[in-house]
């Protein structure tokens, strides 16, 4: 298999409707002008960033979801969280994870409307805190057809020390996490990545809210099983094998499997060789495509 290479179409969406996500600007990205002849038989897969990156994190070259999913055939877009690079700022006073969720519910019905409709519907992909967004959105009735969501990154506890770490961290809206520390942290042991990796993901670096660390942390770790509880549709999920911001050992594996109790399906593993960045590991191409396989086998159930 060859390497994928970055190639994608800027995205800007200002959103329509009259719903919590009125008037608010989206960016990102889009592979739709790769794809040839538009099918019924392929999802929309929309990907949703974790904190500190932004939507370029799934369009790296060499490590691009949008590249892969366009030689499949299948139409990837990246959005930018509320927050990040060109989408519109978020403020709330409680939850800002779920705030995501409410508002990018709604930019999603648009999107479908504008990008999706000659598709069978839409496949989520989400890492790490966007992980929590798109479950928080697949729990909750949507106007659009979610067909199944495949997340990494998210899962049951966090080890002590993490929690404090983010507290401790200044009191401002938005941090800028030291470049050595994020590479520290994202990534597993060397060998575990190739010779370009940490520096090739850099570009995708971004500041993160502050509230969205301590939320990830305390508040939805909190409110987890509830959400999963709720998620109707096929669940892909994988946990880096060396991911330092996750306690992740079989149990905690089966406790958040076993949470998806509404879905008629969950597959959930870990990732052996990889840090928390799976996608920029040597792990990656086959986490990818095995993200876009249960994405196409989505539109089949």
């Amino acid at each position: 298999m060859t390497a994928p290479t970055s190639s994608s179409t800027p995205l800007t969406h200002t959103v329509t409707g009259a719903g919590p996500a009125a008037g608010f600007v989206i960016s990102g990205r889009s592979n739709r002008h790769l794809r040839r002849a538009a099918r019924p038989d392929v999802p929309l897969v929309v990907a949703l960033h974790g904190g500190t990156y932004t939507s370029e994190y799934f369009d790296i070259a060499g490590h691009s979801l949008l590249r892969r999913g366009a030689d499949l055939d299948i139409p990837v877009i990246a959005l930018d969280r509320p927050n990040y690079a060109g989408s519109s700022p978020l403020e709330t006073d409680g939850s800002i994870i779920v705030a995501n969720a409410d508002v990018l519910g709604e930019v999603l019905g648009e999107i479908w409307a504008e990008y999706g409709a000659d598709t069978s519907g839409i496949v989520l992909v989400g890492h790490s805190i966007g992980a929590a967004v798109v479950t928080a959105i697949a729990a909750r009735p949507q106007s659009w057809p979610l067909l199944g969501i495949a997340i990494s990154g998210c899962l049951v506890s966090v080890p002590q020390q993490s929690r404090a770490a983010w507290e401790s961290l200044p009191d401002i809206p938005m941090i800028d996490l030291p470049t050595p520390m994020k590479d520290q942290v994202m990534f597993g042991p060397a060998g575990s990545y190739g010779p370009d990796m940490p520096a090739a993901s850099h570009p995708s670096n971004a500041l993160v809210p502050k509230a969205e660390l301590l939320d990830i942390t305390g508040t939805w770790i909190a409110g987890r099983a509830a959400f999963c509880a709720e998620v109707p549709v096929p669940v892909h999920h994988r946990q880096g094998e060396f991911d330092h911001l996750w306690i992740t050992d079989p149990g905690q594996i089966d406790s958040f499997r076993t949470g998806f109790t509404a879905a008629p399906s969950v597959d959930s593993r870990i990732q052996p060789g990889s840090g928390h960045c799976i996608d920029f590991h040597r792990a990656g191409a086959a986490f990818q495509v095995g993200q876009l396989s249960f994405a196409l086998e989505c539109c089949l159930t």
